[in-house]
């Protein structure tokens, strides 16, 4: 059926109405916005008469086509305006407000350009909208001139979804050179507390002190009546802009980098049975031991037969005669026969040489008279070196090298003056922001009369004067001043900065009589936020940027406060960095001199309120002396206790009418003397050859010397005394006897510490190679001394008392003649008769055994728990005023040390590809050196990066920008024009053109760099780059070129040894990580990490590695030795090295016990232990392998007798009477690594030497050398000893 025309027709008007009802609705939201272009205001009229601020004038009309003169402005602010006719709702003075207002922004946000196109677009939407009444209702309004009205508040309908895509780009933009978020300084609180409704409520509130009217923003993606909300497009913070622009970087936007990085998990503890693992090994060890040695001792009692051959059957058949003929030598071993010959060597070798010095006193002690006056005139030469640099790190080291270089090409870090003040006496107050908000709590140490205490406490230190030559010294002479000679102010790190040192600034504030605007807190709420600010948000106006040019940190001016509130804080700390003057002695003398007025001043300082900790730089140095002074009187005395025993103790009184006679002052003054003379005699060659005294090698060597000196002088008058004279046998020739018999023990012991200690000087730690050579030197010149010098006056003084003449008078002579036959001590009649039987007893020995290897086996389980590093507290005197100063840096400090990421000369960073290695904004890799310090300081607790970098090369992006006021020049001369410098000539360095809005490269780079780094920070560019980074770039080749460059941030705070280590290692690291991820480690130059501890600390990182090196080469000197001496005799030499390992093993077990840690001071102790550890075992075993008794149990038994006494009368008394004394030292150090260490020391290894190594001579001690029997034999065959060897 055919289609009536009139229902056609009717329905064509229909249809039309319907497509265009479509077409409207399907047009995009700008399409409307083109039908409905009204503005809601257009040019400036009226000011607000508090701040001075423009308002807009209302206007209901259409848009009005913008002058050419602002086609430059609106490209550069608004680009997306340009086109047509360019019809918009402001004039050319709203777009230069809009440029002045948009400064502060750019500096912050520009380096993510996808935030900062979005914070414009809601800016450009709100001021020139050519749509403006869509989204925008003026509510407030003020009669201005003639027919005009200024709009004083406005209604803004903003779409909830491009607020939210607004803030999700700009969240994680960072500012640099305040190592914050920028959102923290736009948003008027904590960054982690902002969001994308208070951040724009903020920006749109006049309580800002920025917004020159109020701003209503309402939220809401819908039409509110016939309000549309704007919802202009968005760029995410990881897309690109039509101009160009790339995304922003991984620092700026997490969304380029992925998910936040997770530290790997800490190590697991090694545990079995969820027991500590080394704990369970050695209890299970030590079970079995007890099992297995418990079976073999009971079956050897039980199932002993005569023809086993044990301990307790006769090593050498009795029916053999001991006097070897010759058909016998066949059956002696080649070991043996070599053994017998250098036993023969050694005797008849030191007995002749006794005998000649006996016989020939005089020329012998002269000689060494004149010997020690050469060797001791070196003293003249002598230099102590205090420098901790220099005893703790090793010229060649990692960190010295690394702070050589950072010195030359930075400078010297500075000298520290720091302040730690509470006010104990003070309360919290409430701050109750306006206009609304939630109360703000202060501590106590910012309520502002402390403040003002504290201001004046700051100025009276910056008026101490001290003295140096007649010139007055200030903290002006030399102090830090970053922006000298255009700024001399120095600088002051402390919280007054915020308010330019200043009682008045400090009492700003703003407020009518109901209600405080802005005070002292809200400047300090926004201070912390944006430290280098020049003009804070609030009505105050007042700058954050501190008076020498720099920002004020408020991790390094606050302490003790709760998670980022810093204002809860509870103390305040005040920073004087001094300029350091390594190498021009005046200027360092006078920044000495002043320190020295500022302790004193603070030590005198007495104010109720306030509570003050300090310290210097000088101050550690100045008390470390201090305290080596005052315990002088502790070390005197200890060894005046010393020096009376052995003086006492070497004679041997028979009754009191033989006292003066018997007695031996004045040979055992002798032998102290001879002591102390080997020590000047070390001193004095090596200071010949320059090399320099340390604390610890004048604090230890003569503690070492003397007890290996008194030792051997013990063993040879005791020797002496308890052996007879043949018949006719002259007394030279008795002493040379009894010196051949004693000196091969006595060369033995001293030789292995000879040798151990000189092997210990190839340690690359200073301390422990220092003490080693002069320690090995020392004792050698001692025994050399010994067996010359000492055997001479040995001599002369039983001839003094054969002759019947009295002790020290040596010419007066008794009448009653005296018995000069020898005899036996008590002690040596103890240990034969009661403690030698007793203690190789059948039920005595397992116990022995038993207990040792328990121990043994706890120290071994112990050993990886000793704690590595230094209490800097330790080396402190009890009553330092340095103590409360440390504890208040663990108690209140929340920043580390600065660490500074150096990038070594050689790198291009003209070159895109040497940038985006280095920076860390838009177009940088993701691995460059600023994005791994910043990914670093995301994991603080990990990596002990605290912050992310101060980045020089980004802050100078940002300077350069052509939509910034920072970087002019004089158009012509193309001399640099400071921002504040108003004059028609000064251009934009870079045109504004989409190749000047990229990043300088090339011959561009170079040209801009040198007026960066000169330009100060300033109200109109806060990124002049003179006062952050100054010293941050070395430029070269006449400023053609980048040389070394630093990146700077802080470690966490570090409060124990352990923190310090980590940190320095995590660092290295790190460094480490950035040199390989730049492919530069071929190239010759590499990136370090550097902070002024790293030089005390690296020595940790091999302090296991150089511990069981020095231990391991003095065990081995020993073993070699010993082996070589005894005539081959390996075994035996085993036995001398399985003893001293069991003695420094236990020495870690009492170190963990007694909270000893292991450093530089522990372990030139611990390679002590091991020289001294000879001493306790050389002599028995030397005594038990030259015995020629039937079984091991009568060899050990002669032995102990023969030497034990000595031994212990001899180095055991000698020293435990000194050390008891170093209890009552002041020094935590003296206390801890001298007292209880050398206590541990002598008691194991007295008890190691004289109860354990006996035993096990006991048990497994090496079998009779027969060459050595068959020696003697042959020596004394026809005599009356023949008898006593059968």
């Amino acid at each position: 059926m055919r289609r009536s025309p009139g229902l056609s027709a009717a329905a064509a008007p229909l249809l039309l109405l319907l497509l265009l009802l479509i077409t409207i609705l399907e047009l995009p939201e700008r399409s409307v916005f083109a039908q409905n272009e009204t503005c809601v205001w257009y040019g400036e009229c009226g000011t607000d008469p508090t701040t001075q601020k423009r308002y807009n004038c209302k206007y209901d009309g259409p848009p009005k086509p913008l002058p050419k003169v602002g086609y430059e402005l609106i490209e550069e602010l608004c680009p997306s305006y340009l086109y047509g006719n360019v019809n918009l709702c402001c004039d050319v003075h709203q777009l230069h407000t809009l440029k002045d207002n948009m400064q502060l922004p750019l500096q912050f946000l520009s380096r993510c350009p996808s935030c900062f196109h979005n914070f414009m677009t809601f800016y450009c939407e709100l001021t020139c909208s050519p749509a403006q009444s869509l989204f925008l209702h003026a509510t407030k309004f003020e009669p201005y001139v003639q027919n005009q009205t200024s709009i004083t508040e406005v209604e803004y309908y903003i779409g909830a979804s491009f607020a939210n895509a607004m803030y999700n780009a700009c969240k994680d933009v960072q500012s640099p050179s305040s190592n914050e978020k920028a959102l923290g300084l736009l948003c008027g609180k904590d960054a982690k507390d902002c969001n994308a409704t208070n951040w724009i409520q903020y920006m749109c509130t006049t309580s800002n002190a920025q917004t020159p009217f109020n701003i209503i923003p309402i939220f809401g993606d819908r039409q509110v009546g016939r309000m549309i909300p704007m919802n202009n497009e968005t760029r995410g913070c990881n897309e690109t802009l039509d101009d160009g622009s790339q995304p922003c970087s991984c620092q700026d936007c997490t969304l380029v980098c992925g998910p936040k990085p997770v530290p790997p998990p800490p190590l697991t503890p090694w545990t079995i049975f969820g027991l500590d693992a080394m704990a369970v090994i050695m209890w299970i060890f030590y079970l079995i031991f007890l099992a297995v040695f418990g079976g073999a001792v009971t079956c050897m009692w039980c199932c002993r037969k005569p023809h086993i051959v044990s301990e307790y059957a006769p090593i050498i058949d009795t029916r053999a005669n001991h006097s070897i003929n010759g058909h016998h030598l066949d059956k002696i071993s080649c070991c043996e026969q070599l053994g017998a010959k250098s036993e023969a060597l050694l005797r008849n070798l030191f007995t002749k040489w006794g005998s000649f010095c006996v016989r020939h006193p005089a020329p012998v002690i002269m000689l060494t008279i004149i010997a020690i006056a050469v060797c001791s005139s070196g003293l003249v030469f002598m230099k102590i070196t205090t420098d901790p640099v220099e005893i703790w790190s090793a010229p060649s080291s990692q960190a010295r090298r690394e702070k050589y270089y950072f010195d030359t090409h930075f400078g010297p870090f500075f000298r520290t003056e720091q302040l730690i003040i509470t006010a104990p006496n003070s309360t919290w107050t409430m701050y109750s922001p306006y206009p609304s908000g939630a109360d703000v709590p202060f501590g106590p140490a910012l309520r502002k009369d402390v403040l003002h205490q504290v201001l004046d406490l700051q100025d009276a230190i910056q008026d101490l004067e001290a003295y140096y030559k007649n010139e007055t010294v200030q903290l002006q002479d030399i102090c830090l001043a970053p922006l000298a000679p255009y700024n001399n102010n120095c600088t002051i790190l402390s919280v007054l900065n915020y308010y330019q040192n200043s009682h008045d600034v400090l009492d700003h504030s703003v407020g009518d009589y109901f209600y405080v605007y802005a005070d002292y807190h809200s400047h300090f709420l926004y201070c912390t936020r944006a430290p280098a600010s020049l003009n804070d948000t609030t009505m105050l106006h007042d700058p954050c940027l501190g008076t020498f040019g720099g920002p004020i940190f408020p991790w390094l001016v606050v302490g003790g406060y709760n998670g980022d509130d810093f204002n809860t804080a509870t103390a305040l700390v005040i920073t004087f960095p001094v300029n350091n003057y390594h190498n021009d002695t005046d200027k360092l003398n006078k920044a000495l001199a002043w320190e020295k007025v500022f302790i004193d001043f603070l030590k005198h300082y007495n104010d109720s309120n306030l509570t003050i900790s300090f310290s210097a730089e000088r101050s550690i140095e100045d008390e470390i002396n201090r305290e080596s002074s005052s315990d002088i009187n502790t070390v005197l005395i200890s060894y005046v206790i010393m020096f009376l025993y052995i003086s006492i103790a070497l004679g041997h009184i028979k009754s009191c009418t033989t006292l003066l006679v018997d007695s031996k002052i004045s040979l055992g003054v002798a032998g102290i003397v001879i002591v102390l003379s080997s020590v000047a005699c070390s001193l004095g060659i090596f200071s010949y050859v320059g090399i320099p005294l340390t604390l610890i090698v004048i604090e230890v060597i003569p503690f070492l010397v003397l007890a290996v000196g008194v030792d051997n002088i013990f063993i040879i008058v005791q020797t002496f005394r308890r052996d007879r004279r043949l018949q006719n046998e002259p007394l030279d020739q008795q002493i040379g006897r009894v010196l051949g018999e004693v000196a091969p023990s006595i060369f033995l012991s001293s030789f292995s510490e000879t040798v151990a200690f000189f092997l210990g000087s190839l340690s690359t730690m200073p301390a422990v190679r220092t003490f080693s050579l002069f320690a090995g030197m020392a004792v050698f010149i001692d025994f050399i001394l010994q067996i010359t010098c000492f055997v001479s006056l040995f001599g002369l003084d039983i001839q003094r008392q054969e002759s019947n003449r009295m002790d020290i008078l040596c010419c007066v002579k008794k009448e009653k003649k005296v018995d000069a036959s020898n005899s036996e001590e008590l002690l040596f009649k103890c240990f034969k008769r009661i403690y030698a039987p007793f203690l190789l007893t059948n039920w005595v020995r397992p116990v022995v055994i038993s207990v040792f290897v328990g121990i043994l086996s706890f120290s071994i389980a112990v050993i990886n728990k000793v704690e590595i590093g230094l209490n800097q507290s330790y080396s402190m005197p009890d009553d330092s005023y340095i103590l409360p100063y440390f504890e208040s840096m663990a108690e209140y400090f929340h920043a580390g040390p600065p660490v500074y990421f150096v990038i070594e000369e050689g790198h291009n960073y003209t070159s895109f590809e040497g940038q985006n290695a280095v920076c860390g904004g838009v177009g940088c890799n993701n691995d460059s050196v600023v994005q791994q310090v910043y990914t670093a300081a995301l994991l603080a607790n990990y990596t002990r990066i605290g912050f992310p970098p101060s980045s020089w090369i980004d802050d100078y992006f940002d300077w350069v920008k052509p939509q910034s006021t920072c970087c002019r020049v004089y158009n012509g001369s193309e001399k640099f024009c400071n921002a504040t410098v108003h004059n028609p000539l000064c251009v934009h360095c870079r045109p504004l053109t989409r190749e000047g809005k990229q990043r300088p490269y090339g011959e561009d780079f170079m040209t801009f760099l040198p007026m960066f780094l000169l330009d100060n920070p300033n109200s109109k560019c806060g990124k002049g780059g003179h006062a952050a980074y100054g010293s941050a770039v070395n430029l070269i080749d006449n400023n053609t070129a980048v040389g070394a460059t630093y990146f700077m941030t802080y470690h966490t705070v570090l409060r124990t040894s352990a923190d310090f280590i980590a940190a320095a290692k995590e660092a290295r690291i790190l460094a480490q990580n950035i040199t390989e991820s730049m492919g530069i480690a071929l190239k010759g130059y590499r990136v370090f990490a550097y902070s002024v501890f790293y030089v005390f600390y690296e020595q940790y990182f091999t302090i296991v590695d150089d511990t069981i090196f020095n231990l391991c080469m003095s065990l081995g000197a020993v073993f070699i030795v010993t082996t070589i001496l005894l005539g081959c005799e390996v075994w035996s030499a085993v036995m001398v090295c399985i003893t001293i390992a069991m003695i420094i093993t236990n020495m870690f077990g009492v170190m963990w016990l007694w909270n000893i840690s292991l450093n530089a001071v522990s372990l030139v102790n611990l390679v002590m232990c091991c020289g001294i550890s000879v001493e306790f075992c050389s002599h028995i075993v030397r005594a038990f392998s030259v015995s020629i008794k039937k079984t091991r149990v009568d060899r050990a038994e002669e032995a102990l007798a023969n030497m034990g006494s000595s031994v212990f009368s001899g180095i055991t008394l000698t020293k435990f009477g000194g050390i008891v004394v170093l209890a009552f030292a002041k020094s935590q150090i003296f206390q801890i690594f001298y007292f209880r260490m050398y206590l541990a020391i002598v008691l194991l290894g007295a008890a190691h030497g004289l109860i354990f190594l006996p035993v096990m001579l006991s048990y497994i001690g090496p079998s009779v050398n027969r060459g050595k029997v068959s020696a003697l034999h042959d020596q004394y065959k026809g005599t009356e000893r023949e008898r006593l060897l059968k």
